[in-house]
């Protein structure tokens, strides 16, 4: 009995050991970053070779075990057909190619950090890659203007947990480099839990009635960055894709 105490206590100092705000929140602050290949492939994959061949190893993709809950994303016939078409033609239609912003979940777990910003009434999160940044509204500002990459996101604490559903989103994103993709009526409900004083678990719930036949969830671990040093650097991507976008239309010289 006294060894079924104490493992039941166990739980409850590990939240007690929490770090919090002084409102008494869990503390999000701070620079973080997932470390798995979703960006390459939310299910799970073997490493294969990458889209351009003559860069060898350099271009491979690597192998991961994927972060589907239950393996497989649930695709309706026709978008399993062009879920395949996206694949087949990834260098060409990825967004992430074009430096496009790239919306939600993805840009939780690409490969590069990003930083929570929390206070009582604000929180915001900004993005290492093509300086994405989005507000969570702890109050609904109603409907938004127009559809965006980043879409709306609107949060709400549930005990020791932050919730946020994002909506709003445009149709352009994918989920990852395997040519996942979904609608412009993709709603997305994020779940932040901080399980431990530098990791949080990210759960994210993703409804899209016309492109896949149910709700289906991914989840994983995000760590904080403990260098004394961390902070976010630039990756401004535009200028590393202007020959790629603009080059077919500069103007040649005349004779």
């Amino acid at each position: 009995m006294v060894v079924l105490c104490a493992l039941a206590a166990i739980p409850a100092a590990a939240q007690s050991r929490l770090p919090r705000t002084p409102d008494g929140k869990p503390n999000l602050n701070g620079i973080w970053q997932v470390m798995n290949t979703a960006n390459w492939d939310l299910q799970g994959h073997e490493a294969r070779a990458g889209v351009v061949a003559a860069l060898g190893a350099i271009a491979a993709e690597p192998g991961g075990q994927g972060v589907v809950e239950g393996g497989v994303i649930p695709y309706l016939p026709a978008a399993e057909a062009q879920k395949k078409k996206n694949f087949d033609n990834r260098l060409a239609l990825d967004p992430e190619v074009r430096c496009y912003l790239p919306g939600v979940p993805r840009a939780t777990y690409m490969p590069y950090p990003f930083q929570i910003f929390q206070t009582a009434n604000n929180i915001a999160i900004a993005y290492e890659y093509n300086g994405a940044y989005r507000d969570i509204f702890l109050k609904d500002p109603g409907p938004a203007p127009i559809d965006s990459w980043m879409g709306k996101s609107v949060g709400r604490w549930e005990k020791d947990t932050l919730v946020v559903t994002v909506t709003d989103m445009n149709e352009h994103s994918w989920f990852d480099r395997a040519g996942d993709f979904h609608s412009a009526g993709l709603k997305v409900t994020e779940r932040y839990t901080l399980v431990s004083p530098d990791v949080i678990n990210y759960e994210a719930t993703i409804e899209d009635a016309m492109v896949f036949s149910r709700p289906w969830k991914i989840s994983m671990p995000i760590y904080r960055h403990l260098e004394k040093n961390a902070r976010l650097v630039e990756f401004k991507c535009v200028e590393f894709v202007e020959e790629l976008l603009y080059g077919p239309y500069r103007k040649k010289a005349s004779n």
